[in-house]
Parts: C-alpha cells; structure tokens; sequence
C-alpha cells in the first residue's frame, strides 16, 4: 500500500469523520465531553493506563468526558483506518432529557467509574453509522438538522444498550453552580481542602458531597487520589520525569502514601515504570 496523506479529520457539528491512509497513528485524546466511536475499517486501540482495549471493524466504544487516553488509530492490511466519533456536548444531552419521559428514565443505577465501555455491535448502532458513511465524500455535507438527529439517535442507541448510561449521560448540575468535574480537572493537584473544594464551587461541604455521589461512585477523596496517581502514571511513564519529583507535583505530601496508593491502583510500584 502506498503511504499517502496523513490523518484527515472532517467535524460536522459534533461529528468527526477520521480517514487515515498510513499505517498507524498515536494521538493523546482528551475532550471535555463524551464520544461515540465506531470504527468502519482499521483498528484502533486505546489505552487508559495500563489497561488496553481494541476496536475492530464494525466495533464501537463510549469514551467518558474529562479523560486522559492514548490511542493508536492502525491500518489493517490494505484496510486504511476509517472511523466516525459523535461527540455528544451538554448542550444537546440536557435538550435530549428535557423532552424524554422521566418516568422512563431508571432508578438507582449504580454510577460505574469506567472510562472506556466497548459496545457490543447492535442493529441500532450499526445502521446509525452506516447512515453516516456517505458524508466521507468531500461533496457531501450533512445539514445542521441532519447532524442533531444523528447525535439524537447516538443516544438513543446507548440508553438502548443499557441503563449505566443514564447517570453517565445526564450528569448535570444547576446552572448557577460551577461543574464539580470541571473544577476538580484543572484543580486536582492543589492543597485544597474539602471545605475549600465546595466552597469554591458555589456549595455548602454537605451539597457538595451530595452533588458529587450523582457523578462518582467515589468519596470526593478518593476521587481526588484516584486522579493523582493517573497523572503521576502519565507523568512518570510518557514523560519520563523522577519519582520524586512527580508525588509531590501532583499533590502528594508524603513519598511512602503516593507508592503505596500508586501500587494498589497499578499492581507495581513506580519506581517499576
């Protein structure tokens, strides 16, 4: 196969059509909103730190907001890779809820912490996105109103495949509140209290805490360890920078807690990375 032009990436309104004609591309991915992914040709892998997930033709994956992943988007064969991403913004989740039944909508789903889910191949998910394959053309462009009902259908077909994306989709807090995983994101590694945490984010600590259950299955501290030993993963593993300088740049205060916590979240020590 000749090795011709690098990745192209086309958005239609929230749509991402990825056509790749060489043989492998790494890219770091990092949205503040949920994707559908569904691959047509090629494969791709993606990986959240040490766990590995593959995507084959005719496969799909839900890929959560607010998450650090590497992925390794590859040809097969003569398969160039060719995969569509719908990209679902809060805008169009909190439409989408406001005019559903909420009778419909299920109680006491367990919140899961899942990054990555693999959908299995449906009917629904298979015709949305061939619906989709004429708009690779350059000549062809799906209208505005073609690609919000397309991203409708995209939700659809995941509340369809199972009620864990219920609490995962429509994880909305009051307008006149700051997003907890917003804040949290850009400010995990600061020496911040609790008190301090919700106070900044427009809550009393008991709002807070409530608020917080609705989007994690985790306490707001673990949450926050949790997402520090994924920066240490990426800080000492990618970039190649010491142990003792990573513990305490992601907020850790005492070397002995950041190994122990980092050998239980990834079964080796980092020193071992």
């Amino acid at each position: 196969m000749e090795q011709a032009d690098k990745l192209r990436t086309i958005n239609y309104s929230g749509i991402f059509l990825s056509c790749y004609s060489d043989y492998s591309e790494k890219c770091i991915h990092s949205t503040p909103e949920h994707v559908l992914l569904y691959l047509y040709s090629g494969e791709q892998v993606i990986e959240d730190r040490n766990k590995k997930i593959t995507i084959k033709a005719g496969e799909c994956a839900f890929i959560r907001r607010n998450h650090r992943l590497m992925m390794y988007k590859n040809s097969k064969g003569d398969e160039l890779y060719k995969g569509i991403s719908l990209t679902f913004n809060r805008s169009v989740l909190r439409e989408f809820y406001s005019k559903i039944s909420k009778a419909d909508v299920p109680k006491k789903v367990a919140l899961s912490d899942k990054n990555v889910f693999k959908i299995e191949p449906r009917a629904d998910i298979t015709s949305l996105f061939q619906s989709l394959t004429p708009y690779f053309e350059d000549n062809v462009h799906p209208s505005e109103g073609v690609a919000n009902l397309k991203l409708q259908e995209g939700i659809y077909a995941l509340l369809n495949n199972s009620d864990i994306f219920f609490p995962i989709l429509f994880d909305f807090t009051e307008p006149w509140k700051i997003d907890i995983l917003e804040f949290l994101n850009k400010n995990f590694m600061d020496d911040l209290t609790m008190e301090q945490i919700a106070a900044y984010t427009g809550r009393s600590l008991a709002t807070f805490k409530r608020d917080f259950q609705k989007i994690s299955s985790l306490s707001p501290q673990k949450w926050l360890i949790k997402r520090r030993l994924e920066a240490a993963y990426v800080k000492l593993k990618e970039e190649g920078k010491k142990v003792q300088d990573v513990y305490v740049e992601v907020g850790f205060k005492n070397p002995s807690h950041f190994s122990t916590a980092f050998k239980k979240q990834y079964g080796l020590a980092p020193t071992e990375l």
